[in-house]
């Protein structure tokens, strides 16, 4: 039987909900310290972050540490997509237990970087969600392309296509044991 998006995806989040528990925090670490390496010497850019799901790498460390030099966006819910928001306290729990920040009237619609959680990647480095397509609207909505960094709390990666035309792609790929740069993507961080 061949690989299909939805069978990849369930046996992506299986093996990442049956992840040891156990040393959750130093993969956080370890990955968090990973992408300080990636952004060390970025200023003055517009990095698009992610609000961790307890299952999620927890990259609060490294969003701390980027927003002394740039500004920091996180998404915040609207209909079928988001819009990006300040990162700014206090955050609110929202649906599918989603933390964000307070709305915000400006239209931000330029990011240098975004930082997008993955559930698994494919062989072109397209990514795989939770199939609901938030993140995919939200890219083709930008005008330019970012450099998009994706985080994974375990690889799940297949050789296969099997993502849609309409799935984002990324430049680069972190977990706590590898890291992926894509050979399809020419676009290099200013």
């Amino acid at each position: 039987m061949p690989l299909t998006k939805t069978t990849f995806r369930e046996n992506c989040l299986e093996k990442i909900k049956t992840a040891s528990s156990h040393n959750q925090l130093y993969k956080n670490k370890k990955l968090n310290a990973r992408l300080l390496r990636e952004l060390s010497g970025v200023k003055n850019k517009r990095i698009l972050f992610y609000y961790p799901l307890k299952f999620e790498v927890n990259l609060l460390k490294t969003l701390t540490k980027m927003r002394e030099k740039n500004e920091v966006f996180i998404p915040f819910m609207q209909g079928e997509s988001f819009k990006m928001v300040p990162f700014r306290l206090p955050l609110k729990e929202k649906k599918f237990g989603i933390f964000e920040a307070g709305n915000s009237l400006k239209n931000i619609n330029k990011i240098d970087i975004a930082i997008v959680p993955a559930i698994g990647v494919d062989v072109n480095m397209q990514r795989i969600g939770f199939g609901k397509g938030m993140y995919d609207r939200f890219f083709s909505k930008l005008k330019k392309r970012p450099y998009i960094i994706f985080i994974q709390p375990e690889l799940c990666y297949t050789n296969k296509p099997v993502c849609d035309d309409y799935d984002i792609a990324c430049d680069l790929l972190l977990t706590p044991k590898i890291r992926m740069v894509s050979r399809t993507r020419t676009q290099k961080r200013k």
